[in-house]
């Protein structure tokens, strides 16, 4: 009943770009899927590389340039111009931006509420050191120092947001304190009935690592950390790292570029444990791990404080160093897990759970004038 209720709604959804189908893309989709009605913008998409629930997608004038889906991220100084280029929405109940760096920017009439479920505040103004090998050498300095009037840029795009949803407890706490904002909490929606626990499927003395092989994710730390270890590691992923990471690598670690979602969960489910040792955002990976049940060995910050209990799903590391990560691995192989356990813990981070609680959210921006259609 709450979803029939949810589609009398004309809404608008903005999400940054849509190039790839990663973590922020899979939220997008969720939305769509509870809300079929919405309108799609964005700046940039690549039709081939994303579901086709999201390929009605509007772009901006961004879309028709050069290298513009390739290298979406050299356009980030023209994307705050992008969003202004689309008339103000005002033929809508409510708005949607699922954003990591500009779409909270989406003009809206006044009157209408923005709910902006927040990735992160734009980790490129805010953490540029991190983002910083995806930009030519060249550029790197100009764009650091551009970078500090994104933040104010950015800064002043927030007061546009009436709500905001952060992906994690890590995400709100950046909310409060770039933003000056609070921020309900509601975590990514992870396919918990893909990928499940299978105990039939034993488990092997390898780990698993699944990522993008870029600086930030540190991919560097677990492939160096194998290099004294007894244990096998598969790396799953390609970047701008993965030369390097081959030619460094020991012989115990394997490379695979890309799996696709019955392998990916077969690995899952035989793997040891999983290693990943990057602050993240939130961190789908690590929850599809654990849905599988596998403990997760992590960073104890970001997005793994609300998805790793230490000791029972996994081991929380205090320090990204080799000698911690090494420690953490002989720790999660040398102990007795309860999989199943691990596995039913992750359901809280089911689809069902997302859908309802975005619901939630959606009702509470619209307020009391929307009462009786929420008891139709």
């Amino acid at each position: 009943m709450l979803d029939r209720s949810l589609t009398d709604l004309r809404v608008v959804v903005a999400h940054d770009w849509l190039v790839s189908y990663g973590g922020s893309e899979r939220v997008v989709e969720a939305l769509i899927d509870l809300l079929p009605q919405a309108r799609l913008l964005t700046t940039v998409v690549d039709r081939d590389r994303i579901p086709r629930s999201l390929r009605a997608a509007e772009p901006s004038f961004l879309d028709r340039l050069p290298l513009a889906r390739s290298h979406h991220e050299w356009l980030l100084p023209a994307m705050p111009l992008a969003w202004r280029t689309f008339p103000p929405v005002g033929d809508a109940d409510i708005v949607i931006s699922s954003s990591h760096a500009c779409a909270k920017a989406v003009r809206v009439v006044p009157g209408i509420p923005h709910v902006c479920y927040c990735h992160t505040p734009m980790r490129y103004a805010w953490d540029f050191e991190s983002e910083a090998e995806r930009f030519p050498t060249l550029l790197r300095s100009t764009s650091r120092l551009a970078m500090f009037g994104f933040r104010r840029w950015d800064r002043s795009a927030s007061r546009n947001v009436a709500v905001f949803v952060a992906n994690s407890t890590a995400v709100a706490g950046r909310i409060e304190r770039f933003y000056r904002r609070e921020a309900r909490v509601v975590h990514p929606p992870v396919r918990t009935e893909f990928f499940t626990h299978d105990s039939r499927v034993r488990r092997e003395e390898f780990f698993l690592y699944v990522g993008r092989l870029v600086g930030y994710k540190r991919p560097d730390l677990v492939v160096d950390a194998f290099a004294s270890l007894p244990y096998r590691l598969i790396v799953v992923g390609s970047g701008l790292k993965s030369a390097s990471l081959r030619a460094r690598a020991s012989e115990n670690v394997t490379f695979l570029d890309v799996v696709d979602d019955a392998t990916l969960r077969d690995l899952y489910r035989r793997a040891a444990g999983f290693v990943y040792p990057a602050e993240e955002d939130f961190g789908i990976a690590m929850a599809e791990a654990q849905s599988c049940g596998t403990p997760v060995i992590a960073m104890g910050a970001g997005g793994a404080l609300d998805i790793v209990d230490d000791g029972h799903s996994g081991v929380l590391i205090r320090e990204p160093t080799t000698r911690a990560l090494r420690a953490a691995v002989v720790q999660v192989a040398e102990s007795s897990w309860h999989y199943e356990a691990i596995s039913r813990a992750a359901e809280r981070f089911a689809l069902d759970r997302f859908r309802s609680q975005m619901a939630d959210a959606i009702w509470d921006a619209l307020g009391k004038e929307w009462e009786g259609l929420v008891a139709a």
